[in-house]
């Protein structure tokens, strides 16, 4: 940027903060402004004593002030999404009133101990940045209600976690979780988990217990092998969310029985790697006939030509559920493939069988005929 340019920014950067100063301001903008350092002006003096909201969002700083707190005592809300920083110094906890902290889209690979000493925080963003572990004092903030990490490299999450009394939303999505610490499942005031794109192998068996708690995203978990049964009543997300699969100049795949033609979702068709994201097979066997066929759903006999068993041409015609995210129909991945079912109003369906069984028993003819069509 030219000399020139940049000293009428820095002039003008001064003379809004030197009025935000005299007018005793309580919010101040300085979003877009190309900064790579903190302001001087805002650290002269006393500082800016009245000051309450800060808003430095997109800029280029790559570290915070020592002195932050000191300069700017009364700060509750301080906003620096899209910078790039990569320490929050220890300073930070001492802003005693806090209760608003943006740090999303920055460098960030570590959260000081002292962000525990926020005990005024009530919401916390730190999604996209470079996170590989939380420290434990998160469990000291006692009214947070929000906490976004997604987008990091977290393994796993603190084991305190549960202290956060107040927390109702907690968003860990696109991480590299393993696990979920059984504790989680008791917080109190939990209303909304998502953990959509990690490495979840299976849920504590509890989670869902809390009547609290009635959103829960878990898709894209590949190695993920059920749900917990008290999950059954919340509102989940499934694993077919987001934009659908583009497949150019290609032709779908299809199955024929007697004047019925099904085409196969483009997602047979597009997977690649182990690393795609794609819905089991049965699940995509049921989605297309269910579309294919929903107008003739009313009459259970109108698929007797591929010869279904009566039980999947029942669940065809009532699916399990419907993703709260994209509204898809739900047959085969809304009840646990490993957990037994408890006493649910479809517990008579399945009784004296797990999913994995069910759902092997109904497609076991659809299925075939797509291996031949795929092989």
């Amino acid at each position: 940027m030219p000399d020139g340019i940049c000293s009428v920014m820095a002039s003008e950067l001064c003379k809004t903060i030197s009025v935000a100063r005299l007018e005793k301001h309580k919010n101040l903008f300085l979003n877009y402004r190309n900064l790579h350092h903190f302001p001087l002006e805002l650290l002269k003096g006393e500082g800016l004593q009245y000051l309450e909201r800060l808003y430095m969002k997109r800029n280029s700083l790559t570290t915070l002030p020592e002195n932050l707190a000191q300069k700017l005592p009364n700060l509750v809300e301080l906003y620096l999404h899209s910078n790039n920083i990569v320490v929050v110094p220890e300073a930070i906890g001492s802003l005693v009133k806090l209760q608003c902290l943006d740090l999303s889209d920055n460098a960030l690979e570590i959260v000081c101990p002292e962000i525990g000493r926020l005990r005024a925080l009530r919401h916390l963003r730190l999604a996209n940045n470079q996170l590989q572990f939380l420290p434990a004092e998160v469990g000291d903030l006692k009214e947070l209600q929000t906490l976004d990490i997604s987008a990091n490299r977290l393994p796993t999450l603190p084991e305190r976690l549960h202290l956060c009394l107040s927390l109702q939303h907690l968003t860990v999505d696109r991480n590299r979780l393993w696990c979920v610490p059984r504790r989680l499942c008791q917080l109190p005031s939990l209303s909304e988990l998502s953990m959509a794109g990690n490495r979840l192998a299976f849920l504590p068996l509890d989670l869902g217990r809390s009547r609290e708690l009635q959103y829960v995203y878990v898709d894209n978990n590949i190695h993920l092998k059920g749900l917990p049964s008290y999950l059954y009543n919340k509102v989940i997300g499934c694993s077919g969310c987001g934009a659908p699969i583009q497949v150019s100049e290609m032709k779908l795949l299809s199955f024929s029985s007697g004047q019925l033609t099904v085409f196969l979702p483009a997602e047979v068709k597009a997977i690649g790697t182990e690393r795609d994201h794609v819905l089991p097979l049965q699940e995509l066997a049921m989605r297309s006939l269910y579309h294919a066929c929903h107008r003739f759903l009313k009459d259970l006999n109108f698929l007797s030509p591929i010869s279904l068993p009566r039980s999947l041409l029942e669940l065809l015609h009532c699916p399990l559920g419907h993703c709260h995210r994209c509204s898809e129909p739900m047959f085969t991945i809304v009840y646990p493939k490993l957990f037994p079912l408890r006493e649910t109003p479809m517990a008579g369906l399945h009784q004296g069988t797990t999913a994995v069984s069910f759902v092997a028993y109904c497609c076991s003819t659809q299925c075939l005929q797509m291996f031949d069509l795929l092989s």
